[in-house]
């Protein structure tokens, strides 16, 4: 299997108009912002062979996806992180993820991105208790209890 990295240089290279360019530079600001972030290729399927890019630093950040028209940049958890500059401009109904939408001749700003993703990173590192861990230490007491009723 191909690293991931090989994976998303070949998938930059093979758009090779305006949106490969804004893939790289996105990828490039990512890593900018977070330089222990790490980078793979998920959901490749049959309809979508190359995968979409996804950025990962104790939970994923940001996914990349190429789309006809646009680049977009989706935040999973985009809903709960501070969008001062309003950099968000898709998948704004949710609960919990956002996305931006960047068109041909967009700018995009930078310092802005690079305050957004670092933001993702810190929403995940602060995340201390993982839900399974979280659920162990919820039923672990209940189970005592009835124990000690038994006794």
């Amino acid at each position: 299997m191909s690293n991931p990295t090989k994976l998303i240089d070949d998938m930059i290279a093979k758009t090779p108009d305006w949106r490969g360019l804004t893939l790289a530079k996105l990828r490039k600001i990512i890593h900018g912002a977070d330089p222990e972030i790490t980078e793979e290729v998920k959901w490749r399927r049959p309809s979508n062979p190359m995968g979409a890019p996804v950025w990962d630093h104790n939970g994923i950040v940001c996914v990349g996806n190429i789309l006809k028209g646009r680049v977009r940049l989706t935040f999973v958890a985009g809903a709960s992180l501070a969008d001062p500059h309003n950099l968000f401009n898709a998948r704004l109904e949710g609960n919990t993820a956002r996305a931006i939408d960047i068109y041909e001749d967009d700018k995009i700003n930078v310092t802005a991105l690079k305050a957004l993703i670092s933001s993702g990173v810190q929403r995940n590192l602060a995340k201390t208790v993982k839900p399974a861990e979280a659920r162990k230490r919820k039923v672990a007491p209940a189970l005592r209890r009835r124990r000690n009723v038994r006794a």
